[in-house]
């Protein structure tokens, strides 16, 4: 039955669904491979669906794994809230907290966090600011912010800043169910070069994506580069090309409501990693430490 779910389950769920393979979500959980593997059969049969396709190299979330999957993160994200809410001994914070973020982190990260953030901190008000990297980092540099929350394996020098990583995103193909590639369980980006690419632009995202692809031969064969996630999406959907982001921004439909799906790499690909900055050697201002500490607390990985 359904009622007999438990959060050690949710938790070992999110974290294979999250890192893709069951060995690296034991080792993240500190449990073994059968115990992770367990908690995922459970739920499937309490919930008489698959939650996962089983891969060569890993797992991948079905379409009913992906619904499951935010509302798993809801309960566990809501638990670790109520937790932090009665520990902290900052809940009283108060004041303004100037937060920078890009395009990406603002679209498909913040919103929900925040939420969260103010049904804890009331007392606490926050400064939104949309903001390209370069800007942020500089915005955080000379304190005209005061968390930047940003992809961080794109800022150039990470370390003049204090930093924590909240999510970590593996990059995947995606691709529409009546693609060739998608009859490829496992692609290599030489098979993924041998068809029309769309390239996103937002968030140095040719920048990112060039990081890998220079290692291979041919070049992708980009077909189109866009600013627009939904344009993207739905020329994907269409079969009009393919393209490789992160688990964070997927979504299994487009705006037509017409089918993507999404496929592990066989070659490596650098993953995502977004988290927080704010500047080195300068206290935070207390509605500040709380967002930072909140943040953490609960993402942290």
């Amino acid at each position: 039955m359904p009622s007999d779910i438990t959060i050690r389950q949710l938790r070992y769920f999110v974290a294979a669904a999250q890192s893709g393979q069951i060995s690296m979500a034991a080792a993240n959980e500190h449990v073994s491979q059968s115990a992770v593997t367990n908690a995922v059969s459970s739920l499937e049969s309490a919930l008489g669906t698959r939650l996962f396709e089983r891969l060569p190299h890993g797992v991948a979330l079905t379409l009913d794994g992906h619904d499951f999957y935010n509302h798993a993160r809801h309960v566990l994200d809501s638990l670790s809230d109520a937790l932090h809410k009665s520990r902290s001994r900052s809940k009283e914070a108060q004041g303004t907290v100037r937060i920078g973020a890009s395009y990406t982190v603002l679209g498909y990260f913040l919103p929900e966090v925040l939420a969260r953030f103010a049904a804890s901190y009331p007392q606490v008000h926050f400064e939104l600011h949309d903001l390209d990297r370069a800007t942020l980092e500089a915005s955080v540099a000379s304190g005209g912010i005061d968390v930047g929350v940003a992809i961080l394996s794109n800022l150039e020098s990470i370390g003049r800043f204090e930093h924590r990583s909240l999510v970590i995103s593996p990059r995947k193909l995606w691709v529409a169910p009546s693609h060739p590639l998608a009859k490829i369980q496992r692609p290599t980006l030489r098979d993924i070069a041998a068809h029309r690419y769309i390239m996103l632009t937002v968030d140095e995202g040719e920048e990112s994506a060039l990081r890998y692809w220079k290692k291979v031969t041919p070049q992708p064969d980009v077909f189109l580069r866009t600013g627009s996630m939904e344009a993207l999406r739905g020329l994907v959907s269409h079969g009009f090309g393919v393209t490789i982001l992160s688990e964070m921004v997927f979504r299994p439909w487009s705006l037509e409501g017409k089918r993507i799906e999404a496929r592990e790499i066989a070659d490596p690909v650098p993953q995502m990693d977004v988290g927080m900055l704010w500047k080195k050697g300068s206290p935070l201002s207390p509605a500040a430490s709380a967002f930072v500490d909140f943040l953490g607390y609960g993402r942290g990985v």
